[in-house]
């Protein structure tokens, strides 16, 4: 299946450099609504000026969101805010729009390739059947997808007129279990999922390989709930990006289980682990964002984030194909050595980190990048 393509290795300078832009502040638009043209689907609009120099009004880039919106603190808001940041650069005009379910992509789709734009990026794994087909249908459109390869779901070919975007965030993952079991005061951590696709259980596998890791290297036994790699049919999930409720409910049944952190890749429904956790005195690390900075006000119980360089990538995919350097049936394939992931310590809770446990962390950093250390998970890019 495409959704299991995801990120390669490259050179650890450049996450510092994805660290810091993944700090810069979030910038979410007012959005109107609009009915999709086929009359059969809801779906929010936006377009947006450019807060920097002129934009190239002469190339429109559009963006899809997945059912999560446009401001799920997580992976449709970093997509949007790399194509803000395109924008802001002078070499695009952007616009979106957003998806309530999953019968929203194909017509959102199409109204977009009614509107003149040169590139059309959709965002996130689900979204993969729906871009498939249409760039069948338009061999002429040009479309990047995040989280996904360019390769079709059924035929595993590459499709012409599809650039994907993937990453290795089971190397950041595993960072944060190693890190979620040395913090763990109870020697019980958590993981769930908002759905039990790959690029969700990329994660849930390197989180519960870091502490394994953390297990074997220690002689511990902090145990994972929610997750075992090895047995995955047993995994915990929401079956939704956006139910906070659910999310909550998870989290609640975890701490009572005796977890005192909380790894949820869930999108806007992991905030439903900040509220459980800020009740129930456990810590939470984030993922796709730098929490601190997409989540501000439950900031408190960030140990960590998991970040996910989807801000960059979309940015420089609008930019290339802006200035006619445009590839299709490829894929950009990003890991911890060139900024597709990284873990970022809480702007609160961070302190709170022995520096002995944060040496570590960078040498196992080093490691994973060099090859030295070798993540398991089956959701890794292939």
């Amino acid at each position: 299946m495409r959704t299991t393509n995801m990120t390669r290795i490259a050179a650890t300078a450049a996450v510092v450099a994805l660290a810091a832009a993944g700090c810069g502040s979030k910038s979410t638009p007012a959005a109107s609504s609009s009915t999709s043209s086929t009359g059969s689907t809801s779906s929010t609009s936006s377009s947006s000026s450019s807060s920097g120099s002129a934009s190239n009004a002469n190339f429109l880039a559009c963006m899809v969101t997945d059912t999560g919106g446009i401001d799920d603190r997580s992976f449709n808001a970093s997509a949007w805010k790399g194509m803000q940041d395109a924008q802001s650069d002078g070499k695009a005009t952007v616009k979106y729009l957003q998806s309530t379910t999953e019968n929203d992509y194909v017509p959102n789709i199409t109204q977009l390739e009614g509107q003149n734009c040169k590139l059309i990026v959709t965002v996130g794994g689900l979204m993969a059947d729906a871009t498939d087909s249409q760039a069948a249908a338009k061999p002429g459109q040009n479309f990047a997808i995040v989280d996904n390869s360019s390769a079709d779901t059924k035929t595993n070919k590459p499709i012409p007129n599809v650039h994907g975007l993937e990453f290795n965030t089971a190397q950041g993952a595993f960072l944060a279990g190693y890190l979620a079991a040395a913090s763990s005061k109870s020697g019980v951590v958590a993981t769930w999922g908002g759905q039990n696709i790959p690029p969700v259980t990329i994660y849930m596998d390197g989180f519960w390989e870091g502490v394994q890791y953390y297990n074997t290297a220690k002689s511990k036994s902090v145990k994972v709930l929610g997750w075992d790699e090895t047995n995955p049919g047993s995994g915990t999930f929401a079956n939704s990006f956006t139910d906070t409720n659910k999310g909550k409910s998870i989290t609640d049944g975890f701490i009572n289980q005796g977890a005192d952190i909380i790894f949820p890749v869930a999108g806007g429904a992991g905030r439903g682990a900040t509220a459980s956790a800020k009740a129930g005195k456990a810590k939470v690390i984030w993922v796709d964002t730098d929490g601190c900075v997409s989540d501000n006000e439950d900031c408190s119980v960030f140990l960590a984030s998991v970040t996910k360089g989807i801000e960059t990538s979309v940015k420089k995919i609008v930019e290339d194909a802006a200035a006619g350097n445009y590839k299709g049936g490829t894929q950009d394939v990003l890991d911890l050595s060139n900024g597709g992931t990284d873990l970022v310590y809480g702007q609160q809770l961070g302190s709170s980190i022995p520096s002995a446990l944060q040496s570590e962390i960078t040498a196992l950093k080093a490691q994973i990048t060099s090859g030295a250390i070798k993540i398991k998970s089956p959701s890794q890019p292939k």
